[in-house]
């Protein structure tokens, strides 16, 4: 897809899920969600962490059910040394926040390091802006159970 080919309402909706979640790993990081505490250490959001503090309080909300409906794919490479699409896996996952998580950190790693072409569900557009849009409410969900607000809006 080349940039004048994208349309006005998928280039918002990307750039508002980029913002937002950045701010939410802002809000990560001034909530001592690290990867590392060490001095020197970069400071880098730990959703790891955050998985296990909130995993029991979390309830799967219609947004996060949706989200895992429309289940994005990953760019993996095929066989025969070209790249395709396949779906994220969860079987890794023993809760429900880790899925919703899994969920949000691809659409993020697809929108920055996706090739956007190549597959019937990443070439749709409308089905793109759905993703972006849920993914966001998501987000925001996540901040009103761990009470990140502030950070997460700015407003102090």
């Amino acid at each position: 897809m080349r940039i004048n080919e994208i349309s006005n309402d998928l280039k918002l909706a990307s750039f508002e899920y980029f913002y937002w979640f950045s701010r939410f790993e802002f809000a990560l990081k001034e909530n001592d969600f690290l990867k590392s505490t060490d001095i020197g250490a970069k400071a880098e959001p730990n959703w790891f962490l955050f998985k296990e503090q909130y995993k029991d309080n979390y309830v799967m909300s219609y947004d996060a059910s949706k989200l895992i409906e429309l289940h994005p794919k990953r760019q993996v490479v095929t066989g025969n040394g070209e790249l395709g699409w396949k779906s994220v896996g969860i079987s890794h996952c023993d809760n429900e926040l880790c899925k919703v998580i899994t969920m949000l950190n691809t659409v993020r790693n697809n929108l920055f390091h996706g090739g956007k072409h190549g597959d019937v569900d990443v070439d749709n557009t409308e089905r793109n802006i759905e993703l972006l849009h849920v993914s966001k409410k998501v987000l925001d969900q996540l901040v009103s159970l761990a009470g990140f607000d502030a950070d997460y809006t700015r407003y102090y």
